[in-house]
């Protein structure tokens, strides 16, 4: 399990095209990192939450949503993402990077400063199947932090979604 405020572990994956992105390529930027489904309900309902973001705000941070799920193949993961946004998904395909990251469910966000330090872990926002409509946006808030030179608080939240499925049955 990675800890905030340290540097977020190095990976290198490829996207959808097969082109390689890796994590340090992105130093002096602000990145948010989505452990991604293309299944996953509460996925397809942050896809669509952070597409309503201000325009300034959704341009502060470069995406990256990461497909890991043994069930998902290919096909399903290209299909699903070109509905519903523009944009980078990686193929985390043996779950190493997901593995680095302790990352548990989908959506899950690591939200990493311009040093590549991770300043937020956690969900979009307070949501669950109890109570539909959040009361507090925690990504939004903490990417805000970010941009003014704060720190987010709270920068861990608890975490609601879907499982990673890690084995084919």
């Amino acid at each position: 399990m990675v800890a905030l405020k340290e540097p977020a572990p190095s990976f290198s994956l490829p996207d959808l095209t097969g082109r390689i992105h890796k994590l340090e390529a992105y130093r002096g930027q602000l990145v948010l990192l989505c452990f991604w489904s293309a299944v996953c309900p509460w996925s397809e309902r942050a896809d669509r939450a952070i597409a309503k973001w201000p325009s300034g705000l959704a341009s502060a941070a470069v995406v990256l949503r990461l497909a890991m799920n043994a069930d998902e193949g290919i096909d399903i993961v290209r299909g699903e993402a070109a509905k519903r946004f523009q944009g980078i998904v990686l193929l985390d395909t043996d779950r190493n990077v997901s593995d680095a990251y302790g990352a548990q469910l989908t959506p899950e966000f690591f939200l990493l400063d311009p040093e590549g330090r991770i300043r937020y872990h956690g969900a979009l926002d307070d949501a669950t199947f109890r109570q539909p409509a959040p009361t507090r946006e925690y990504l939004e808030n903490a990417l805000r932090a970010l941009l003014a030179g704060g720190n987010p608080d709270p920068a861990d939240t608890p975490l609601y979604g879907c499982a990673i499925v890690r084995w084919k049955i």
